[in-house]
């Protein structure tokens, strides 16, 4: 595997490389101190596995390297990772397609554990940003509102107490691995139509508005939800 760290802290860097030895210790790990270095070495190693980027670069916004590498190199996975942990900052890498959202304060083993996620085709989000309330305010220009908690309340919820078909829970385990429509059409052999409408029923079920606050929502409620395979 090869993975890429971009962060301009060295010990940063250190500890990002131990925890992915300890992934892979086959692993060839590429690092960079900024957006200029990050960019080159993407462009030289098309074949990353995945890219781990800090938020707060020296020289550019790690939302706008995310936007970037989205665009230009949309097979390879990338992993926020960030000083904060706000709700806000979570929320909106999610929505720019980052897989998920590594505080860099957690111990080795849970980012040894949100990356094993990740790499399996999951999403990591820290269960602190699940938490935090976030004020809804009509003036907000920040992306679409995420609900202060989950829509439904309880870990004794189950997807079928939501009404969910056995098919609606094959889509939503796929929607929780970054699966877009198309693919999820590949994956169970149907059509768009028909996805479209089971993801219409999850939105329905679970009370929200976008595949981010699925992901969400689904993360606070704890469910694990079964394997997948075309049928």
């Amino acid at each position: 595997m090869k993975f890429l760290v971009v962060d301009d802290h060295e010990l940063i860097r250190e500890a990002m490389r131990g925890a992915l030895k300890q992934l892979d210790s086959e692993a060839a790990i590429l690092e960079a101190a900024n957006s200029r270095q990050a960019m080159l070495l993407i462009e030289e190693h098309t074949d990353l596995d995945l890219v781990l980027l800090d938020l707060s670069l020296p020289d550019r916004d790690g939302f706008s390297v995310l936007v970037e590498l989205r665009k230009s190199h949309p097979s390879i996975s990338v992993v926020m990772m960030s000083a904060q942990q706000d709700h806000d900052s979570v929320v909106k890498a999610l929505n720019l397609g980052a897989l998920g959202f590594i505080p860099k304060s957690v111990p080795r083993r849970v980012i040894i554990g949100a990356l094993q996620l990740v790499m399996s085709g999951g999403i990591y989000i820290p269960p602190q940003a699940l938490s935090q309330e976030q004020p809804r305010t009509e003036s907000s220009t920040q992306g679409p509102a995420v609900r202060e908690e989950p829509a439904v309340d309880g870990a004794t919820v189950s997807p079928a107490d939501l009404g969910l078909t056995g098919r609606q829970i094959d889509v939503l385990a796929l929607i929780m691995q970054g699966m877009s429509n198309k693919a999820i059409c590949r994956v169970l052999h149907r059509s768009e139509p028909t996805v479209k409408s089971h993801v219409s029923a999850i939105l329905r079920a679970l009370k929200v508005s976008n595949r981010t606050e699925i992901v969400i929502a689904v993360s606070a409620l704890k469910w694990e939800l079964p394997p997948t395979v075309g049928s």
